[in-house]
């Protein structure tokens, strides 16, 4: 069996042309307003060297806040006026929320940008963490900061399809379960996406 690297692998499918996703993309019969405009966003998509292999850090949302509270999610948010541009946002907003050094994150690469329901234009944006850092979550937004191992979340065998009612239709999504983690919405469409270019 061939042994791969997986940061080689993680520069080969960013270098791959594919097209952006959407939290719509399993639910084709959805019509989308026209003319709607969407709201630019930057996600950062950590990955931890570690000894025993790359691990994605998550974030699990406060459950007092008012938009997707306790989803599991990536640091990030909407682009501010003072953000250079996506990539600054990704960046500060990990600063913020978990307290990730802007100058530790070494950025290789963004994926395709991600249409969430809540009409935002997100950027993901990947970036490997040779070292360590110091957690220090923002309780007002972030309830617990996690890793994943990245081989979980890039084999596409691992991730399912459910649906639920949403606005009065059954929409279907993607999950990509691991322990007591139910990772799913936007944060699991986005993964499933680098798995498929991982996995070509």
């Amino acid at each position: 069996m061939k042994v791969t690297d997986p940061v080689e692998d993680l520069h080969a499918a960013l270098a791959r042309p594919g097209p952006g996703t959407s939290d719509f993309d399993l639910n084709p019969e959805a019509v989308l307003p026209e003319g709607r405009k969407l709201r630019p966003a930057g996600v950062l998509v950590p990955i931890l060297m570690h000894k025993d292999g790359p691990r994605l850090i998550l974030t699990k949302r406060s459950s007092a806040l008012k938009h997707h509270p306790g989803q599991i999610a990536f640091p990030g948010g909407k682009q501010d006026e003072g953000d250079a541009d996506v990539t600054a946002t990704a960046l500060r907003e990990a600063e913020e929320e978990i307290g990730l050094p802007r100058d530790l994150p070494r950025v290789i690469g963004h994926l395709p940008s991600h249409e969430t329901v809540t009409a935002f234009d997100v950027t993901p944006v990947v970036a490997l963490l040779d070292h360590p850092f110091e957690v220090v979550p923002e309780r007002s937004e972030v309830e617990e900061v996690f890793t994943v191992p990245l081989s979980h979340v890039t084999s596409p065998a691992n991730f399912i399809v459910e649906s639920r009612r949403w606005r009065g239709q059954r929409r279907k999504y993607f999950v990509v379960p691991f322990g007591p983690y139910y990772i799913w919405g936007a944060t699991a469409r986005i993964l499933r996406g680098l798995a498929a270019r991982m996995t070509p």
